[in-house]
């Protein structure tokens, strides 16, 4: 059976959007064994808690969750494990740098199939205050309020 075409969405942390101010993003492959793919292609992954790491010049996954392959057999993976992720060199410079400034991190925003290769999407993020989240829901229902007055108008009920 061919590999499917495009990008094929796993799992995604929607509560990093929400905690955290995303600065750079950057996509990393994934090495991962046999159990953790068949895993992942049926679709069984989270990223909560989950965040990476540069140790010794190589990145890490940590903390993300791909569940046991449910026809794997003794050679089924452990859940939790750390998972390297696969990055050009000058990249993982560039986050190294980043996250050496304090109050960032690596958070992963989503993990997807491009053209049949596990794929991991990075962003360095600083954490958000409560004002801060506050402000992003006010935006944010502005935002609508604003398009809901404008499609009224464009019907010509107002």
């Amino acid at each position: 059976m061919p590999r499917p075409k495009g990008r094929v969405l796993v799992a995604q942390n929607r509560k990093a959007r929400h905690d955290y101010h995303l600065h750079d993003r950057f996509e990393a492959g994934m090495v991962l064994t046999g159990t953790e793919v068949k895993s992942l292609r049926a679709g069984r992954a989270s990223l909560v808690d989950a965040f990476a790491t540069v140790d010794d010049g190589e990145v890490w996954l940590r903390n993300a969750h791909i569940p046991e392959y449910a026809f794997g057999t003794y050679t089924n993976h452990a859940t939790k494990r750390n998972r390297k992720l696969l990055l050009h060199r000058k990249e993982i410079d560039k986050l190294d740098r980043e996250t050496a400034s304090s109050g960032r991190t690596i958070v992963p925003l989503a993990i997807y199939f491009v053209d049949g290769y596990a794929k991991v999407e990075l962003a360095v993020a600083t954490g958000k205050r409560d004002w801060d989240k506050r402000q992003t829901i006010a935006a944010r229902d502005a935002d609508r309020d604003a398009q809901r007055e404008l499609a009224a108008r464009n019907r010509g009920e107002r």
